[in-house]
């Protein structure tokens, strides 16, 4: 599916960390939100910085609207038995634009490789469980040039909708900008509300796409 067809995808507000124990085995899941492969490999490499004591840290993240970037590593486990179940725990919960980093201390029992996918998995459910989850939606950047007099009563009307969200506003010398991000399927409903509320004396002028959060 083309990338400016996609209406939305999910992710995560913020970092989140969960642990859990299987035979004695520590393992701990730190999750982030991030938008690059470099920010991926640098959160990996912090989390490995601060847990050099660790026997394994198996490593997977998905990134872009369509998930189209896609990454694992086992890190000295058993092929397949970490890096493959963590993409798979991403997947199957639709995330995207997120790294996920389970650090293993070994407990002294061997659990085997289904034990070992088991456990991988779980510690990524259980951090994403911890996590808040955002959607992502694909919105029309809209550019509104208003009088002082008018643009109040236009922010209020434009707050008020759910498929509207304004980003920014720019005070002038002379008038107030705002910077709407408006649901592609409204557009023209909004252009009529902007030119119905300042009577026609407001400016608009499209400005691209961008991607806002909302709550999930």
């Amino acid at each position: 599916m083309p990338l400016s067809s996609l209406p939305s995808y999910v992710t995560i507000a913020g970092r989140s960390t969960a642990e859990i124990e299987v035979r004695r085995s520590r393992f701990v899941c730190d999750l982030a939100r991030v938008e690059t492969e470099e920010a991926a490999r640098e959160f990996i490499d912090a989390v490995r910085a601060t847990s050099r004591d660790a026997r394994h840290h198996c490593t997977a993240f998905i990134l872009g609207p369509d998930g189209a970037t896609q990454r694992s590593n086992d890190d000295g486990e058993p092929s397949g038995t970490a890096g493959a179940p963590m993409l798979d725990t991403l997947r199957g919960r639709g995330l995207s634009d997120v790294v996920a980093v389970v650090t293993r201390w070994f407990g002294g029992v061997l659990l085997g490789t289904g034990g070992l996918a088991r456990a991988y998995g779980e510690a990524v459910t259980a951090a994403i469980d911890a996590a808040t989850l955002v959607q992502r939606q694909r919105r029309t950047v809209l550019g509104v040039t208003a009088s002082h007099a008018t643009a109040p009563r236009l922010e209020h009307a434009l707050r008020g909708r759910a498929d509207v969200t304004v980003t920014d506003v720019t005070h002038g010398a002379r008038d107030v900008t705002l910077a709407l991000g408006v649901d592609p399927s409204s557009r023209g409903a909004v252009e009529a509300l902007v030119a119905e509320v300042s009577s026609g004396g407001a400016g608009i002028v499209a400005l691209g796409e961008t991607w806002v959060d909302v709550t999930a």
